[in-house]
């Protein structure tokens, strides 16, 4: 791709918006067939090498870095998942989703009136009513960890009420995080009934599964789990939690975004991507926005189809978009979060 290339193809000026019709689309599952996938073993040099190269290979400046950034803007899920959450700070982070970066900014950029704001606001269950509240009729949609998050490690039936009741309390995507075990010991269809029951809860939520990759061992594990999870219905396969040793990685990222063509390629149904944990630069952004774009097409580059969970990310975006605008980089403490 072109230093001069813009996201998705479009001009500078035009950044990914909700599209409600979009939104509503699902991914409807499919029968489970260990078949699909039993003969799969992924090469980790070769992903890793690979993975290695994506930053190198990729030069995106001036106004066509400005361009990606935004788009970056409209693909976070900003998040707090915090054991001293408070209604407070859940409100100021709702305020930052629906106007994420400063009105001169946008008015130096010509994106005064574009109407920019953050893919989701993503908090624990108790803290959905709060977002809702906040974020009004912005169009953001408030997305809800459940089901036992982050060990997940909780009889079924109180991680699906779990999930129905953040449903009922407003949110409209729900993060929901696997067993492990079924992963480690090769029970993919416990693990594919299981993230099919998560569905059922989540009702018309959107279900994100989280794979926790960073806990799996080994990337073929970690294609298979996807693969398991789009099969259930999956609405999108997300990295981690956040909390684990080890987060998203290129290297898992480019499994998973293959898994996710080969799904599509197979039953016509495209299911999105979220990588989480760790992604607090806007150059690590850029790197991932091309393995998208190189891996996915540019259609996948949308709220819809991608999006990064963090909540430092959106820090560094603004710098480095103040950056470009006056040529001075701001103090980080001039881009609160929350």
């Amino acid at each position: 791709m072109a230093s001069s290339d813009t996201p998705a193809g479009q001009a500078a000026h035009d950044p990914a918006t909700h599209d409600p019709a979009t939104h509503d689309a699902r991914n409807p599952g499919v029968p489970f067939d260990a078949a699909w996938f039993d003969g799969v073993r992924v090469n980790r040099s070769a992903t890793e090498r690979r993975a290695a190269s994506l930053p190198a290979r990729r030069s995106i400046k001036g106004d066509a870095q400005a361009a990606w950034l935004l788009r970056a803007i409209t693909l976070i899920d900003l998040t707090t998942l915090a054991g001293d959450d408070t209604a407070g700070r859940v409100r100021r982070l709702a305020a930052k989703a629906r106007r994420p970066v400063r009105s001169d900014v946008l008015e130096a950029l010509g994106m005064a009136h574009a109407g920019v704001t953050t893919g989701a606001v993503c908090v624990y269950p108790t803290m959905v009513p709060h977002a809702v509240e906040a974020l009004g009729a912005s169009g953001v949609p408030v997305a809800s960890v459940a089901s036992g998050f982050p060990a997940g490690l909780m009889p079924m039936p109180q991680r699906a009420a779990e999930v129905a009741w953040a449903v009922e309390a407003g949110a409209r995507e729900i993060d929901v995080v696997i067993t492990r075990e079924h992963a480690l010991t090769g029970r993919w269809r416990a693990l594919y009934d299981e993230v099919a029951e998560l569905r059922a809860a989540a009702g018309d939520a959107h279900l994100k599964v989280i794979l926790a990759t960073g806990e799996l061992g080994t990337l073929t594990r970690v294609h298979r789990a996807a693969t398991v999870a789009m099969m259930a219905g999956a609405d999108f396969v997300k990295t981690s939690t956040g909390k684990e040793p080890v987060n998203a990685t290129l290297e898992v990222g480019l499994v998973m975004a293959r898994a996710v063509r080969h799904y599509q390629d197979r039953t016509g149904h495209p299911v999105g991507f979220k990588p989480a944990g760790g992604i607090r630069t806007a150059k690590a952004a850029l790197a991932w926005m091309a393995m998208i774009h190189d891996e996915l097409g540019p259609e996948a580059l949308t709220p819809e189809r991608f999006r990064f969970g963090a909540s430092g990310l959106l820090t560094d975006v603004e710098r480095q978009l103040e950056h470009h605008v006056t040529g001075r980089y701001a103090a980080r403490h001039h881009q609160p979060l929350a």
